[in-house]
């Protein structure tokens, strides 16, 4: 059913069926951008197209480029689910949180053949095989695939083998049977049920049934040795010690029941998410998945989560019984029970631990999924044309022609125009550069006038850079309303500057005001550029009242001492002390001054005209 939105009203979304089932939003290319499900369509839908329904910048942006609507209805919510994660798989939306390059990591391949081959592949192929995975650490991978061959004397040729070619004699015996690593399938040297027996002793292996495994093959060599089948014995004793220091050769024992499970962690950070996946099998840690995710902007933690468990586990043969979650997923969780269940063939229970071992599990597990994010990030922030996410959508909100690569914001502070100061603080790239900091001391007002003290500190710097034939910011913020967005502005209209981006943000409401515009701009409080605007804008507060404070101490705590000829810091701190204050050093005799306060004659005599200036005046007239 697909429905035309430029014409849709209330009637057609009536008509909808509440069902479950999933939709699917396409642009007017017929591409799907969006996949979801619902438990009840009409509903689901219906709540797209509210008008009175505030939506976050992504969703409005996917609701203009939707031109139809479609939905597909299925018999259940768990059937919604599968087939949500299948077209999420198949068609990548654009407005979808999924897999970053899913497509290409790498499987191991248990191939549908007589004689099976296990191999390494990127493609998967419904032809009956089976695969395990997928991999995210190639070198891991390549390694395991090596042990393995070290261990199992399975095939590595490609050739097809069956009865008849077999009977045929058309393969000859390879250098890999006389070595020991191949047991010669293709000639028949070995029986199609014992070699199907070792490739399932492979898959026990690579899922980790360790404890199952070695119980099968220690029976088996004991067998071989009472048939004084010696040997064979030792061929099968020596498959048990590699296996053992594979598995127990480092301490991976992290829990002590010995049960199946996957332990997943979730890290994000404005539109980037990483997932770890902690694969413990009898107990044992046997690998490390991770995965990034793309997409995720505006979507909870508990969202992304549970499309990661749904994009995960769609394709793989391994669900273990338990997952161990930080938190619960956005999905009911009911339901990602039983769609587990039913993919897994068997009942599989999610866990969110409180406290003792899984919950420690869980921080370590966190603890990588948080390193694994910073590098990621690390890496795109090293690309020259990367503008990261708060930029962007910065961008987007101010409706900049460029990224605000660097910012300069301007603050002020004083008491009743007193000590006044203003800031200037630079940020590059969303960081802060503190070697292009400045500290203006306000020269034209010694009373509370803001807009003067804006207008004199953005004159002065933008005067100083076109003096020295340097850039202007990509953008000027300005600590403050209407009025001090003005002064700047007179500013630079009086040094010749025009199209010059700048804003104004305002404390009380967080408003952000643009030249010209009266009413302030409605950016979401959500907003990641938004957010970027109070981080500068407080920093710039702060490096203006530091150095205001500084200057206002300096000041509160100069004495009229300091101002006579001969008195330092020593002698200052001698006289208050003797005479207990400054009022009666003033109120002092020349004698005391030398006496009491043990001042040379001179010092004596300059502290004394200091506070007696009337004194050496009436001298002077009386010698005249």
């Amino acid at each position: 059913m697909a429905i035309k939105t430029p014409a849709i009203d209330q009637e057609t979304l009536q008509n909808l069926p509440a069902q479950p089932g999933v939709y699917l939003f396409k642009n007017r290319t017929g591409q799907v951008i969006y996949v979801g499900k619902a438990k009840n369509l009409r509903q689901r839908v219906r709540s797209y197209f509210q008008p009175s329904r505030p939506f976050d910048p992504k969703t409005s942006a996917l609701l203009h480029q939707t031109a139809t609507v479609e939905t597909i209805l299925v018999d259940s919510e768990v059937e919604a689910l599968i087939l949500e994660a299948n077209l999420i798989k198949q068609h990548r939306p654009r407005y979808n949180v999924f897999l970053r390059d899913d497509k290409s990591y790498p499987y191991i391949r248990i191939t549908n053949e007589p004689y099976p081959r296990v191999m390494v592949t990127r493609k998967m192929v419904s032809d009956g095989s089976r695969y395990l995975g997928p991999y995210t650490d190639v070198k891991h991978l390549r390694n395991i695939i090596k042990t393995l061959r070290r261990i199992f004397p399975i095939r590595s040729c490609k050739y097809w083998i069956d009865e008849a070619v077999i009977q045929a004699g058309k393969i000859k015996l390879c250098l890999d049977y006389h070595i020991h690593r191949c047991q010669g399938p293709c000639q028949g040297l070995v029986s199609r049920q014992e070699y199907q027996r070792m490739i399932r002793q492979v898959e026990q292996f690579l899922k980790g049934k360790t404890r199952e495994l070695l119980k099968e093959l220690n029976e088996r060599m004991q067998q071989e040795a009472r048939r004084l089948n010696f040997e064979e014995a030792a061929r099968l004793r020596d498959q048990i010690r590699m296996i053992e220091n594979y598995y127990f050769g480092s301490p991976k024992v992290v829990l002590t029941d010995f049960e199946d499970r996957d332990v997943i962690a979730l890290a994000t950070q404005e539109e980037d998410a990483c997932a770890v996946v902690f694969q413990i099998r009898d107990g044992k840690v046997i690998g490390r998945q991770h995965f990034y995710l793309e997409g995720g902007e505006h979507k909870s933690r508990e969202e992304i989560l549970s499309e990661f468990i749904k994009q995960y586990y769609i394709h793989t043969d391994t669900i273990p019984p338990q997952l161990v979650l930080p938190f619960p997923p956005a999905e009911d969780r009911e339901l990602v029970e039983a769609w587990l269940t039913r993919q897994a063939q068997q009942k599989v229970e999610l866990l969110i631990p409180r406290i003792g071992e899984k919950k420690k599990l869980i921080e370590l597990t966190q603890k990588n999924a948080q390193f694994l994010l910073k590098e990621l990030l690390l890496q795109k922030s090293k690309r020259r044309d990367y503008v990261p996410y708060h930029l962007r959508e910065l961008q987007t909100a101010l409706h900049l022609d460029t990224p605000p690569r660097r910012i300069e914001a301007f603050d002020v502070s004083n008491i009743q125009g007193q000590d006044a100061v203003a800031s200037m603080v630079c940020f590059i790239n969303g960081k802060p550069r503190k070697s292009e900091y400045r500290i203006f001391t306000i020269r034209s007002k010694n009373t509370p006038d803001d807009f003067a003290m804006i207008r004199e500190a953005v004159h002065r710097r933008y005067k100083r850079l076109l003096e020295d034939n340097l850039p202007l910011p990509d953008l000027i913020l300005i600590d403050g309303g209407k009025g001090q967005l003005n002064s700047a502005l007179d500013a630079l209209q009086a040094l010749g500057i025009r199209e010059q981006p700048i804003v104004g943000l305002a404390k009380r409401l967080e408003e952000v005001y643009l030249p010209g515009i009266k009413a302030p701009q409605n950016i979401p409080k959500n907003n990641a550029g938004l957010r970027l605007l109070q981080q500068i804008r407080d920093e710039s507060h702060r490096f203006a009242i530091t150095h205001f404070r500084k200057r206002h101490q300096k000041r509160a705590m100069k004495s009229p001492l300091d101002e006579v000829a001969g008195i330092g810091p020593r002698r200052k701190a001698f006289l208050l002390k003797t005479f207990g204050s400054l009022k009666k050093i003033q109120a002092a005799s020349l004698e005391e001054l030398r006496s009491r306060g043990k001042l040379p004659e001179n010092v004596a005599r300059n502290l004394y005209q200091f506070f007696h200036p009337q004194q050496q005046e009436q001298a002077a007239s009386l010698k005249t």
